[in-house]
């Protein structure tokens, strides 16, 4: 194998945020240890994406989850890097021609973390009360559990977001646990959300690796840090998402959870206002991950009542 060195780097694309960059590290440090090779056999390369530069609109309204994307993925496409390291869970369920993922970290913490100045819970939060937030899953499920309080658009990065409420633009707003823990950021204030409560977005907590799929190399590297279970999960939650179309547009959530050689699903679909929701759940073999996912996702669209999804069209 011909293993990267300093006069030929690999090269890892991100995008330039401090838990972005905390992920590729991460990458990088990962196959460091695998390979025994230096610090200086990779280079970090930050890109900036559409999602990054346009924070002042909803994702749903300028594109959707390519956003954070497109233009790491040319850069792959084109040869300019030779690895990109993704949020799972901002990622579109297809990949471009010529490009593939089946490389995932070990997945960090799934749970929805309720960030308050006074580390409250959102239970506590009076009536009438803000919360910022992007994500049209948080804002569905927050609408439905607590229909008295105000939603705001809320994007940025983790130190954005905390200027903003201590600026008083909300009171409140919702961070990913895996993403804190990522950060090292003991400092803020959280109160993780039970799944049970608040069920996360498909994906949450893992970290992908894409290549190109004709680039032999990087498939062996990659394959030495590969996380199987945490694989297992995806294969389920990624086709539950890809079966309902799911978008930045559509409120899905999806957690799979293994437990021995069985694979235990949860999943809803809600309407953008909180107004309705479905729920489904079921089990099957770790190995049919993808085939319970699925068969889940259409458990939902036939029991949906008429007009549930009219909102979409």
């Amino acid at each position: 194998m011909d293993l990267p060195r300093p006069d030929r780097p690999c090269r890892i694309g991100t995008r330039g945020s401090p838990l972005a960059l905390a992920q590729a590290h991460e990458t990088r440090d990962r196959l460091m240890a695998a390979f025994d090779l230096e610090e200086d056999a990779f280079e970090i390369a930050v890109i900036k994406t559409t999602g990054d530069r346009v924070l002042d609109r909803p994702l749903s309204q300028i594109g959707g989850k390519g956003l954070f994307t497109r233009e790491i993925e040319a850069a792959l496409l084109e040869g300019g890097i030779d690895l990109a390291v993704h949020s799972m869970k901002d990622m579109p369920t297809l990949q471009p021609d010529g490009l593939v993922i089946d490389a995932l970290l070990p997945r960090e913490d799934v749970r929805d973390a309720f960030i308050t100045p006074q580390g409250r819970t959102l239970a506590d939060l009076k009536h009438g009360a803000t919360i910022g937030t992007s994500s049209l899953r948080r804002r569905a499920q927050v609408a439905l559990r607590r229909p008295d309080l105000r939603i705001v658009e809320f994007r940025g990065n983790v130190q954005t977001r905390m200027a903003k409420l201590r600026d008083g633009v909300a009171d409140a707003t919702f961070l990913a646990m895996a993403g804190l823990h990522r950060l090292g950021a003991a400092e803020i204030p959280r109160m993780p959300m039970d799944p049970g409560d608040m069920l996360p977005a498909v994906a949450q907590g893992a970290i992908g690796i894409e290549r190109r799929a004709d680039d032999t190399l990087m498939a062996e590297m990659l394959a030495a840090i590969h996380d199987h279970p945490t694989g297992l999960q995806l294969a389920c939650e990624r086709a539950f998402l890809l079966t309902l179309d799911g978008s930045c547009e559509t409120p899905i959530a999806g957690l799979a959870e293994l437990d021995g050689d069985r694979l235990a699903f949860r999943g809803e679909i809600l309407r953008p206002d909180g107004s309705d929701v479905l729920t489904v759940s079921g089990e099957a073999p770790t190995g049919e991950g993808a085939d319970l996912g699925e068969a889940m996702a259409r458990d939902l669209l036939s029991r949906a009542p008429a007009g549930f999804f009219d909102w979409r069209t």
